[in-house]
């Protein structure tokens, strides 16, 4: 039954959610624009916020079932933790797309979400904070992923939770690699910067 869970909690994530409202709403696939990525900051660029808010909110919500769920059936950190996990690593290598995908922050904010609102809350202000100040939506990921293990050990959650913070900032930040070296040549590019359409960054 944890196995059950845990799989469940990877099909969750691997749902692209990007990829099946570009298709089927607005006829373009994402993966083929822009950066490529199917996470609601392309679709923003790509299409404008009334698709990439439903991609960010299901995205998010994909993260807090796999968590839910997990936790509806176990009254076990472990178990809901590598629920979440599993959604996230679902989310960046989903099976419905030849395991690749997106870079994890707003399904491990709906992760983050089921764990500790009041820690997640925290993040999403720092988040809007750094994006009100630079317009990097990595920057603003990046930054907010080292930020959760060190809230989660100020707010005195157990060892296990401090560990899990970890890996989950270590897959966002790993996942945003390439932002990281483009923030340092100063060629990211910033919230409301359009693309070119033929374009493609990783």
């Amino acid at each position: 039954m944890v196995l059950a869970v845990i799989v469940l909690g990877y099909l969750l994530g691997s749902l692209p959610f990007g990829l099946i409202l570009g298709r089927l709403v607005y006829r373009i696939d994402v993966r083929q624009h822009g950066s490529g990525n199917i996470g609601a900051t392309n679709v923003l660029r790509l299409i404008g916020w009334k698709a990439a808010l439903p991609v960010f909110l299901l995205d998010l919500a994909k993260g807090a079932a796999a968590v839910m769920i997990a936790r509806y059936f176990f009254d076990a950190p472990l178990v809901y933790m590598a629920a979440g996990l599993a959604a996230m690593l679902g989310h960046s290598f989903s099976i419905f797309i030849g395991f690749k995908g997106g870079k994890a922050a707003a399904t491990g904010v709906g992760v983050l979400g089921a764990l500790s609102p009041w820690i997640t809350l925290i993040l999403l202000a720092c988040f809007a904070i750094i994006i009100g100040l630079t317009r990097y939506v990595s920057l603003g990921s990046i930054t907010c992923a080292a930020l959760a293990p060190i809230l989660f050990a100020l707010f005195g959650f157990s060892f296990e939770y401090l560990v899990f913070a970890l890996i989950m900032a270590i897959l966002v930040i790993w996942r945003h690699h390439e932002n990281v070296g483009r923030l340092l040549k100063g060629t990211e590019s910033r919230l409301g910067q359009k693309k070119s359409g033929s374009r493609r960054e990783s």
